[in-house]
Order: structure tokens, then C-alpha cells, then sequence
């Protein structure tokens, strides 16, 4: 019984594996996205190489680069493996079939033997006298006619057995063929492969010859994330009194309502005596108080800004890049660059591009706080009880308390040298807790 059920188990997890396997199409699709990207990255790339210096986006867009392109060489694997199970498939389907044309032949072969030892018309007649009554002479008469429609059933399926055989075989030989040409493009990609790998050496060798200047740099922007984050947290914490004090207008509000319902609903008093016996207590009045009731979230106490949360939350992985094109130079948290000595902890992302361009918002909102941070500007923008920041950012085209839609240009992005800028992209909460942006953005 146990090695039924292993079995089982066994049987269940190969049929698993099988159906997981990607098909042909599925792969050719997926190559394709992968190409596709691999001459987006390759087009950025060349862009930044105009730059008089190498960045840390060509290195983030030299690494991606390699990402794919491993990725490529990984589709192209999965392709031969599939092509070399049609390969294995087909030769068992030849030989399959061989054997099985060498039986039908063989069968074949003894029943004309039979009707050549049999085929004169005396042995014919004689067979058919020679029955017992007049229903065992149709009965040979029946049996004559289907042996000569089984003779003939078997000669045309030797010539079937013979075409599939030969379909197989032309099969086998295009696998073969196409494995070669799978063979030849493999060789060709990691080839190209490693032509990068050499490209990403001469970057991080000259990155690492600025590793001083790079820290500096860094530095720098360490101190303006601090103010950053300074100043995000006094835009949370002023937002947050805001919705409390609304709160607390709301619930005195609701309890006025409801306070002159009562008393408009309240029947005529009747006179009473007060009770002087012992044990009898004094009427006391209900104190209500005008605090909010707690919630999960100050900002969920609103219902349009608790809705405006949960939808936010329920787009996470679907928000759309706050501008069309650019590469992500630092990633979130602590990172550091390869090949060098240079370490950062970044509060958010920071995306490389040209300057000049549209700055958008990611989601509905409202305007949290537009202020100045060195010499660019930033943009706070309040989702319920979530916040998205964009700092490094300059004409800025809203005002503090405007509504925004999602997709609306909010700002453009600030030089920081030869044409080219950062933009700093933040993602908090009501607790000032940052997240992860590229989790919550479109891939």
C-alpha cells in the first residue's frame, strides 16, 4: 500500500513537471520580449555614452544588459531541450513504427503465400462442397470474402505504416537541423556575452579610478536625503494633525447631529420626587467625548481617504513610472557598486535621464508639499495614507492642497550635468516607513 501511494506521489509530481514546461510558442514569445529589451537597454545605452564620463546608470544599464542577455542564452537552452525531446520522441516513433511495418510485411507476406498454395478454382470449389449444409457454405463464402478484405485492409496499412514512417523520418531530420541552427545562435549569444562582460570591466575600471569622487558625490546626496527625509516626515506628521483635526470636527459634528435628534425625539418629562432612602444613587450625565473613534490609520477614518488607500495598495506592481524613459542609476537600500569600493543607502530610487523631462504622477492625490531642496525643488504628493515624493525636480506646475490625477505633469526634471538629470522617487507611508518603488511600479 505505502509503495502504492509512492507511486502515486511520484506519478503526480513528474505529471506536474511535464505540464509546467514551457511550449515552443510560449518560448519564441518570451525570446522576443527579451530581444526586445535587450535593444531597449542598447539604445539607452548609447545615450549615455555620450556623456564625458561613465555613470552609475551605465553600469545599472550595462549589468541589465547582461541580465538578458544570460536570459536569452537560458531561452535558447529551454528551445534545445525541447527540440532534443522531439528529437528522442521521433527516433522511438521510427522505430516504433519500423517494427510495426516489419509485422504487417511478415503477415502480410504469409497470407499471400496461403491464397498462391490455395488459388485454384478446384481448391476453391472444393472448400465450399464441402460443407455440412447450405448455411455452412455462406458462412465459408463470408469467411472467402473477409479474408480477402483482411488481405487487402493489411496492404493498405503497410502503405500508411510506410508514409508515416517517412513523415517521422523528414521530422527527425528538421529537429536535427534545427538543433544546429539553436547550436550556432547559442554560440554566437555567449560569445556576445562575454564582449560585455569586457564592456562592464572598462566601466567599473573607470569608475573605480573616480571611487573618490564617487564617494563624494555620494556624500553629498547622503546629507540631501536626510533633509529629504526631514522633510517628508514634517509633511506626513502636518498631514496627519490635518486629518485628525478633520476627525474630531466630524465626530462633534455627528454627535451635535444626533444630540439634537435626541432632544427633538425625547417625550415630555414627568415630575418625579428625589429619593432620600439610603443605597439610592444620584442620576449622573453621559459625558461623550469628541475624539475619534481609533482607527487602524488616522487617514482611514475618512471614508474617500481610506478608499483612496485601499486602492493605491491594490495597484501595487501596476504603478506607472513617474517619467517615460530613464534608468535606474541607485537602487533602494543599502547597495554597493560592484567592482568598487563605493556603498550607499538610498531612501527610494534614483533614476537617471534627461533633463527636462516630464515628471508624473504615479497615482490620484492630493498635494502634500512643494518646497526647495538644494537647488532643485520637491514634490509631495499625499494617497490616502500613503505619500509619493519627487525630488530633484524643478518648474513644478502644482501648489500645495491641488488635486492631482494620475498620469498629470507635476514637474519636469532638474540638470544636474551636460543635459542630464536624477530623479529621487519615494514611496512612504503615514509612519514615515519607506518602500521598496520598483515593487509597487509597472516592470
Amino acid at each position: 500500500m505505502k509503495r502504492y501511494i509512492l507511486f502515486s506521489v511520484l506519478l503526480m509530481i513528474v505529471a506536474s513537471v511535464s505540464f509546467a514546461q514551457p511550449t515552443k510558442a510560449d518560448l519564441e514569445k518570451q525570446r522576443a520580449s527579451i530581444q526586445k529589451e535587450i535593444d531597449e537597454v542598447k539604445a539607452s545605452l548609447n545615450t549615455t555614452k555620450k556623456n564625458r564620463r561613465e555613470t552609475l546608470g551605465q553600469l545599472s544599464l550595462i549589468q541589465k544588459k547582461l541580465r538578458q542577455r544570460q536570459a536569452l542564452i537560458n531561452n535558447i537552452n529551454q528551445q534545445m531541450n525541447l527540440i532534443q525531446g522531439d528529437i528522442t520522441q521521433s527516433t522511438r516513433d521510427i522505430l516504433k513504427l519500423r517494427k510495426e511495418l516489419d509485422t504487417l510485411k511478415l503477415q502480410y507476406e504469409k497470407s499471400v503465400v496461403y491464397a498462391y498454395k490455395n488459388r485454384s478454382n478446384y481448391d476453391f470449389l472444393n472448400f465450399l462442397f464441402s460443407s455440412t449444409s447450405f448455411n455452412d457454405a455462406l458462412k465459408r463464402v463470408a469467411y472467402l470474402r473477409s479474408y480477402r478484405q483482411y488481405r487487402e485492409q493489411q496492404a493498405e496499412n503497410i502503405e500508411k505504416t510506410q508514409v508515416n514512417l517517412k513523415g517521422k523520418i523528414a521530422a527527425l531530420n528538421s529537429s536535427r537541423n534545427r538543433k544546429k541552427e539553436v547550436l550556432v545562435e547559442e554560440n554566437k549569444q555567449r560569445g556576445v556575452l562575454e564582449e560585455e562582460k569586457q564592456e562592464k570591466s572598462v566601466v567599473i575600471s573607470n569608475l573605480k579610478s573616480r571611487e573618490k569622487e564617487l564617494n563624494s558625490e555620494l556624500a553629498a546626496k547622503k546629507k540631501q536625503n536626510q533633509k529629504l527625509n526631514a522633510s517628508i516626515a514634517a509633511a506626513i506628521r502636518r498631514a496627519r494633525e490635518e486629518a485628525t483635526r478633520e476627525a474630531i470636527a466630524a465626530a462633534k459634528k455627528k454627535q451635535s447631529e444626533e444630540a439634537a435628534v435626541a432632544v427633538k425625539n425625547k417625550p415630555a418629562a414627568t415630575p418625579r420626587t428625589t429619593a432620600t432612602t439610603s443605597g439610592t444613587e444620584p442620576a449622573t450625565t453621559a459625558i461623550v467625548s469628541t475624539r475619534p473613534k481609533p482607527a487602524e490609520s488616522v487617514f482611514d477614518a475618512d471614508p474617500a481617504s481610506k478608499a483612496l488607500s485601499n486602492d493605491f495598495e491594490k495597484n501595487k506592481g501596476s504603478l506607472p513610472w513617474p517619467i517615460e524613459s530613464g534608468t535606474i542609476s541607485m537602487h533602494f537600500g543599502n547597495q554597493k557598486v560592484e567592482g568598487t569600493g563605493v556603498t550607499y543607502n538610498n531612501p527610494g530610487i534614483t533614476i537617471e535621464t534627461t533633463a527636462g523631462k516630464s515628471v508624473k504622477a504615479v497615482f490620484d492625490g492630493e498635494v502634500s508639499s512643494v518646497f526647495s531642496i538644494g537647488a532643485a525643488q520637491a514634490v509631495i504628493l499625499k494617497h490616502g495614507k500613503y505619500f509619493t515624493t519627487y525630488s530633484n525636480v524643478e518648474s513644478t506646475t502644482v501648489s500645495k492642497g491641488q488635486s492631482v490625477k494620475r498620469g498629470q505633469v507635476i514637474a519636469r526634471v532638474a540638470e544636474k550635468y551636460d543635459g542630464q538629470g536624477d530623479l529621487d522617487f519615494l514611496i512612504s507611508n503615514e509612519r514615515s516607513l519607506n518602500f521598496n518603488p520598483e515593487s509597487w511600479l509597472r516592470n
